[in-house]
């Protein structure tokens, strides 16, 4: 996916957050945002990993993976970790892990979420992850907010009203489209294109039984679940 997003146009790539939690590679995960990305969120997978969240508040899944993640990841990966916010509200657009209203937890997934977080948030246009779900929600002056999931090669006009957009998610999507997920922002056009991109599921799944995680975590990666 690096590979295509570098034959873009874009100028930067930023990254929402969880790095860790699932996945048998956390240190290349780490590693490859530390290189790439010009900003970077914590998500809450990854404050559980560094014990800013208690791993009781997690699935079963996700607090065995998570506790496999901290006793497998190095020293440099941790560090890393250690230095991310879920939160960022110095660029064009805010950039939220989860949502305006709670950066950490919420999952924003019908049209009276993204009411109250436009009613929240500063920003006119922000970006959200967490759902793992590809989506946008807008909202025009005098009018309330709408929004649906969205496929690859999806366009958004950006240019009026209120906005909350998802990009979807590079690991582990839920929208039934196992493919990896990422979004190409132009923020002076105000316009954006959603993009979805064929990784090696089958070397993921692969990894996560030979850690010996949870067999689930490899298995939904094939139904993009």
């Amino acid at each position: 996916m690096l590979d295509v997003i570098e034959a873009s146009e874009c100028e930067e790539m930023w990254c929402l957050g969880d790095l860790v939690g699932y996945g048998a590679d956390p240190d290349a995960c780490v590693e490859l945002a530390r290189r790439h990305a010009a900003i970077c969120l914590a998500g809450n997978h990854d404050m559980g990993v560094r014990g800013d969240l208690p791993l009781e508040q997690f699935s079963r899944g996700a607090a065995l993976a998570a506790r496999w993640t901290q006793e497998t990841i190095t020293t440099e990966t941790r560090e890393y970790l250690n230095g991310l916010e879920p939160v960022l509200l110095d660029e064009q657009v805010g950039l939220y892990h989860a949502s305006p209203r709670d950066p950490i937890w919420e999952y924003v997934l019908s049209a009276l979420q993204a009411e109250l977080c436009l009613d929240d948030q500063s920003h006119r246009v922000c970006l959200i992850g967490h759902s793992h779900v590809a989506l946008s929600f807008g909202r025009l002056p005098g009018e309330p907010a709408s929004g649906q999931t969205r496929s690859g090669g999806e366009e958004l006009d950006l240019e009026q009203g209120e906005w909350l957009v998802n990009p979807g998610s590079v690991g582990q999507p839920r929208d039934g489209d196992p493919r990896a997920a990422w979004l190409e922002l132009d923020l002076d056009a105000a316009s954006a294109v959603y993009h979805r991109v064929d990784y090696d599921i089958d070397g993921a799944a692969a990894a996560i039984r030979a850690a010996r995680l949870p067999d689930s975590l490899a298995e939904r990666l094939s139904y993009g679940q």
